[in-house]
């Protein structure tokens, strides 16, 4: 069977991404912060799926690519922003007389939808990014947010710190900065599946595999981190380019 009569799933998967995405919205606006991250969740794998299916159907077009950034901007963009609002909100010590302040410091949040839609932008005009990242992909920032709520959940020190208002501003002050960096970063998109020109995708994700294993949800941080810290090492001292086409 022709794949041609296909090519209309990538943009469907893609739809289903912005669907996830304004669910997302709609649990963080009544607090289910736990739902809200559960659907972002989702619409990186229907992100994921559909740069797949456009490759595997060679379904591309100038319309899928436009909708793919219009549903990241709603995903993982003003979705995640709004879970750091919710959980700064939620850290916030209310005085009457520092509510201004406490406005302020809450509304900071969407710092994260201002400069995920600037990486967007960035990235469709970016030829140097079909390979490879420069500056933290959005779905890998939302997936990191998200994971602040599973650990902000728990009875630890960790769940003390992530709930704290200075390391959540914190948060949302290295995030923006990293999504508009000049911080290259490798992507998992395999042309082959060789040892060599892969070794760093199989480590990164045998170590995702072990780390969501044990701590499940909350390992995501981790993972993002993670993510970070080895393209800084593959750069430094392996000297990996960024792809260019």
């Amino acid at each position: 069977m022709s794949k041609k009569r296909f090519r209309f799933v990538p943009n469907t998967i893609t739809c289903l991404n912005l669907f996830c995405g304004c669910m997302s919205i709609t649990y963080s606006f009544y607090g289910t912060l736990e739902a809200a991250a559960c659907f972002i969740f989702a619409a990186a794998v229907f992100d994921f799926l559909d740069g797949f299916a456009a490759r595997w159907l060679k379904a591309y077009s100038e319309t899928g690519k436009q909708l793919d950034s219009l549903a990241d901007m709603v995903s993982f963009g003003v979705a995640p922003a709004l879970i750091i609002f919710n959980l700064t909100w939620l850290s916030i010590d209310f005085d009457s007389y520092l509510y201004p302040l406490n406005i302020l410091v809450g509304s900071s949040a969407f710092l994260i939808a201002v400069f995920s839609a600037l990486r967007l932008a960035k990235f469709n005009i970016d030829t140097r990014q079909t390979d490879s990242f420069i500056g933290l992909p959005t779905p890998a920032n939302a997936i990191f947010i998200c994971s602040l709520v599973f650990i902000v959940r728990g009875d630890n020190q960790l769940a003390i710190l992530a709930g704290n208002t200075f390391f959540l501003l914190a948060v949302t002050a290295v995030s923006s900065y990293l999504l508009v960096s000049e911080l290259p970063l490798f992507s998992l998109k395999f042309k082959s599946f060789d040892w060599k020109s892969n070794k760093i995708r199989y480590l990164f994700i045998a170590f995702s595999a072990f780390i969501l294993l044990i701590l499940h949800w909350a390992g995501l941080a981790a993972v993002i981190l993670t993510y970070i810290i080895l393209s800084i090492f593959t750069n430094l001292f392996c000297n990996r380019k960024v792809s260019t086409p």
